[in-house]
């Protein structure tokens, strides 16, 4: 269950780092309500999910899927570059994330 919501939990960083960008520095109502939102679910799920996965784990699997979502969400939906350097990046990352879980 708590690897569960350590995803889950991965994802709504996503969300959150997706609304902050859209909030324009927090001066629109709707995406600065989605990024409080957000941030309190990803939190209290990654909060939970340390209490029985190690800090160094959990923290790094949190940031890796946040970073991963929220990179594929800016090359498909903002349009941001996808070269080949950035897919190469970001398999890395998912490789790393992996190897955590692994080598616990």
């Amino acid at each position: 269950m708590a690897w569960l919501a350590l995803v889950l939990s991965g994802l709504f960083e996503a969300v959150w780092a997706a609304a902050l960008s859209a909030s324009r520095g927090l001066s629109r109502l709707g995406p600065s309500v989605v990024f409080g939102v957000a941030l309190v679910i990803s939190m209290g799920g990654l909060g939970f999910a340390l209490r029985s996965v190690p800090v160094g784990t959990g923290y790094a699997v949190w940031v890796g899927i946040g970073a991963i979502t929220t990179a594929l969400y800016g090359m498909v939906a903002l349009h941001e570059p996808a070269s080949v350097g950035r897919i190469v990046c970001l398999v890395l990352i998912v490789a790393g994330v992996v190897g955590l879980k692994v080598f616990q």
